[in-house]
């Protein structure tokens, strides 16, 4: 990437940014030819410059699905940085990015629920439920994700928004509940090995168990 752009993008410097495209009309053009490379709209992400980072949104929507050399897409840096009105303003304009798949398989939803985040979590479900199908390489759903990492408040939220939203749909969260990873593991194996009851209980009966977690809201 050009030193001049980079630094823009670092800044937030947007005048700057159209200073280099006045310059050369296709300064933004490689980055969508390239597989992994950072683009201007990761290092706005990561700093936090969303002013910049909204405008390259809207110039070059591409860019917000871009793996970098590291496997990251724009909203993975966003949430490594803790960023999170950089978060919130980018699924704001696309909410699919939260299934983006990146190292590993690890959309944006797996990695907050391994970090157990649970002010990005309801925003992200909220934004697109189906986001419950994806699966990383090892075939682990968010909820597999949010157990292993012992998260399990961040369980009982992805729990509560899987009920809901297969109010009308048994079949689909039925299938996520006995959803196996790849060494064969349900929710339910997870939670035996670690010594977690309430999950036990939970992965057992949902239904009654995510009642009273919505009650308590």
């Amino acid at each position: 990437m050009d030193e001049t752009l980079r630094k823009a993008a670092y800044e937030g410097d947007i005048n700057l940014l159209y200073t280099l495209i006045k310059e050369c009309t296709k300064v933004l053009e490689g980055f969508d030819e390239a597989s992994f490379v950072d683009n201007p709209l990761h290092i706005a992400a990561s700093q936090g410059q969303i002013h910049f980072a909204m405008e390259i949104m809207r110039v070059k929507p591409s860019f917000a699905r871009k793996l970098n050399r590291d496997g990251f897409s724009p909203l993975h840096l966003a949430l490594q940085h803790g960023e999170s009105r950089m978060v919130f303003r980018l699924i704001d304009i696309d909410r699919d990015l939260v299934r983006v798949p990146g190292r590993e398989g690890m959309t944006p939803l797996h990695h907050v629920a391994k970090e157990g985040n649970l002010k990005v979590l309801p925003v992200f479900l909220s934004a697109c439920p189906k986001s419950f199908e994806d699966v990383t390489i090892r075939n682990e759903t968010a909820l597999h994700i949010a157990l292993k990492h012992d998260k399990v408040e961040a369980f009982e939220i992805l729990l509560r928004w899987l009920t809901a939203f297969c109010y009308e749909e048994y079949q689909f969260e039925k299938r996520i509940l006995n959803w196996r990873d790849e060494d064969g593991n349900t929710l339910l194996h997870i939670a035996t090995s670690r010594n977690q009851p309430r999950v036990i209980l939970m992965s057992l009966d949902p239904i009654e168990i995510c009642g009273e977690l919505v009650a308590k809201v």
